[in-house]
């Protein structure tokens, strides 16, 4: 069976790539420079943010839409609303957005924004902000973009947010204004109601200000160690500001992701052939020593990942401690941590493996969940068998037992 289901993933990326040859494939380009002032007083933050985009379409782009996550989160947006009445909603959701306070609430307000410095005509519906351009872009154009922007981190609901149920401060995901996918499809600007995520490729240069007694474990390699200390350098570093301004770059990733928490342990692991791997986890009650042997099993999964699936496009991976459970996002994931060691692997395996579907392949989930999620659970079975061979039971078919 293990074999019929890996030549049934070899002919499905076969058969995308001499479909996307055949129509002569193309995607956009983003790149990202964002500098965030955070006060983690009120939960909010200022942002200054750069998108240089180059439209490799063939087609001329008048309009353009960027995604405003956090709208969501505050009561009678379309999350809300769905999740109270519908018979398809997220129990994890359910009616707790409307009990939201104002100042739980979240929110991302564009204070201004400029296409090559000229100023532009915007409004918001629920999470989507709609820009006309002050200049079509034509194919093969390449334009700026600058906004400036205001967000209130919500209470943790689904996956972003602050205060997570094991006391994680922020789970900072979805958490700037970003532009929306274009392909042949034309512009991907879905509401956010809950479900996957759906981005353009580029490079991002982020600058995180905030107060010196978090750290913080992100997508992207952090520029300044020898300023931040926190487990990234072994030096004692002495701090002169009340606050600490992080920089991570991230080449070629289509989203960016951070946590951030004043009592995080942050240990590190380097890969036989020179991928760090960083865990950021709190220490306090009895799953402590889950984390403690996260690292050896992540440095097997990394080695036989890359021998059967191909090999890791980056150079660090991070594993950190928030969320509501388990998500990925380039680079790194936010997972729930109080869990068994068989739990705590099997969801940093399967998080992880996204990276090679949901990171690189980066498929529209919407459309195709199978390309990701399909893929990622198969190479987890592979994996979660050779880290617990005595485990009697056989993951794959009770994959197919368990489909409703």
């Amino acid at each position: 069976m293990k074999k019929q289901l890996l030549l049934v993933f070899c002919s499905s990326l076969l058969f995308m790539s001499m479909s996307f040859a055949q129509r002569g494939y193309w995607q956009q380009k983003a790149d990202y420079v964002m500098e965030i002032d955070f006060d983690h007083t009120k939960h909010q933050f200022k942002g200054i943010q750069k998108i240089t985009y180059t439209n490799n379409s063939p087609d001329t782009l008048k309009n353009v839409y960027y995604h405003l996550y956090f709208n969501a989160f505050k009561p009678g947006s379309e999350m809300d609303i769905r999740n109270k009445y519908l018979r398809d909603s997220d129990k994890r959701v359910g009616s707790r957005i409307k009990d939201l306070a104002s100042d739980e609430i979240g929110y991302q307000n564009v204070k201004s924004l400029k296409q090559d410095g000229k100023d532009l005509s915007y409004f918001v519906t629920g999470t989507i902000l709609e820009v006309t351009l002050a200049n079509p872009i034509l194919p093969g154009q390449t334009t700026v973009f600058d906004m400036e922007f205001e967000a209130q981190v919500p209470v943790q609901i689904r996956r972003s947010g602050r205060n997570n149920i094991e006391g994680i401060d922020y789970s900072m995901s979805q958490w700037y204004p970003k532009i929306a996918e274009y392909d042949y499809m034309g512009w991907h600007a879905d509401p956010y109601i809950g479900r996957e995520f759906y981005g353009v490729f580029g490079d991002f240069d982020v600058k995180i200000k905030i107060d010196k007694k978090y750290t913080i474990g992100a997508t992207g390699y952090l520029q300044n160690p020898e300023e931040i200390g926190k487990g990234y350098i072994d030096a004692p570093v002495n701090y002169t500001t009340d606050k600490l301004t992080w920089h991570f770059i991230a080449p070629n990733v289509h989203d960016f992701a951070w946590g951030a928490d004043p009592d995080y342990v942050h240990k590190k692991i380097r890969t036989e052939d020179g991928i760090d791997l960083h865990f950021f986890y709190q220490t306090t009650g009895k799953y402590a020593a889950s984390w403690e042997t996260l690292p050896e099993k992540m440095l097997h999964f990394f080695k036989s990942m890359q021998a059967k699936f191909g090999k890791y496009p980056y150079k660090q991976y991070s594993f950190v401690q928030g969320g509501d459970g388990g998500m990925e996002y380039p680079m790194m994931t936010l997972i729930t941590g109080e869990r068994s060691e068989s739990s705590l692997v099997g969801v940093s395996v399967h998080e992880a493996a996204h990276c090679w579907f949901y990171g690189v392949l980066a498929t529209n989930e919407s459309l195709y969940p199978w390309m990701d999620e399909g893929f990622t659970s198969y190479a987890t079975n592979v994996i979660m068998s050779e880290l617990y061979p005595n485990n009697n039971s056989d993951s794959f078919e009770n994959d197919v037992m368990n489909v409703k």
